[in-house]
């Protein structure tokens, strides 16, 4: 069987299963070959199917992620290695990062911390902009920093990953004061409908956060004026429905807020500012 038909029968049969049938059949068919998708289009399809296919197919036809099986992910322009461990990234997480890219123009952070920084996605799309600036992620779990550390060392050697868990006292002990915090907490609601491919295989600890999706903002968003410089401000993304709840966490720690849209109009990010009001710039009027 040629690789083009291979393609098209994969592609059939994962439509039953994936809104995008034919790009998961693509980017699977390049991974069994060891190519680009780009070179896979235009230097493969007459050719030979490759015997390891099928089982890539058969991982999928079961719901796991397509970077589950490949190994890696797009976010921001960088190319990052994960693994069942970390939260795949998605391009609605872009959203902290442009608008923060916007806030921030006419004067570069020069601290920069990630906070559940997973694969270091949100740090190292900020270092991509700002790469004199000095960038930590943290996290609790050794396993996903290791990941973290393993995409720095590719595309930010000057960050730096650290284990700490904001659910416990003295996490944050040393750490200092930041011009930019990137916060994707866990926020799903314990019981939510969500896809068997993020259910069944993505970390529940970096999505659940109990039965309102609210448990992490509920312990982080208080903390954040002490780790904020006194210009400083934190893009923390939230689920589409939790802007007003979110937005009152902000208020109650004496912090201004302003919302943040993501490309589909639906709200995605808070961005927030200790003990005053957040100059209304372009990205602001335009959300």
């Amino acid at each position: 069987m040629t690789v083009a038909q291979a393609i098209r029968d994969a592609a059939a049969a994962l439509a039953q299963t994936s809104d995008t049938a034919r790009l998961d059949a693509e980017v699977l068919m390049a991974h069994a070959l060891g190519c680009s998708r780009t070179d896979l289009l235009l230097r493969h399809m007459q050719g030979d199917a490759p015997e390891g296919f099928a089982a890539l197919l058969e991982r999928r036809l079961a719901h796991e992620p397509v970077a589950y099986i490949v190994g890696s992910q797009e976010f921001y322009g960088l190319d990052l290695a994960v693994s069942p461990a970390v939260l795949i990234p998605r391009g609605d997480s872009e959203t902290l990062i442009d608008a923060a890219r916007e806030r921030l123009a006419s004067h570069p952070p020069q601290r920069i911390l990630d906070l559940g920084t997973g694969s270091g996605a949100l740090l190292l799309a900020a270092l991509s902009i700002w790469p004199e600036a000095e960038g930590i992620g943290i996290d609790r779990s050794p396993e996903v920093l290791a990941i973290a550390a393993a995409n720095g060392a590719r595309h930010a050697p000057n960050a730096r990953f650290l284990q700490a868990d904001w659910t416990k006292a003295g996490w944050n002990d040393g750490l200092g004061a930041f011009d930019l915090i990137l916060a994707n907490p866990p926020y799903v609601e314990d019981a939510a409908d969500l896809a068997p491919s993020v259910r069944a295989h993505e970390p529940a600890g970096a999505l659940f956060a109990g039965p309102d999706g609210l448990d992490d903002y509920r312990l982080l968003i208080p903390q954040l004026p002490g780790l904020l410089a006194d210009c400083g401000i934190a893009m923390v993304e939230i689920g589409w429905t939790q802007a007003e709840p979110v937005i009152a966490l902000a208020t109650a720690s004496n912090c201004a807020a302003i919302l943040h849209h993501d490309l589909a109009g639906r709200s995605r990010a808070i961005e927030m500012a200790k003990n005053r009001i957040i100059p209304l710039g372009k990205a602001a009027a335009d959300d």
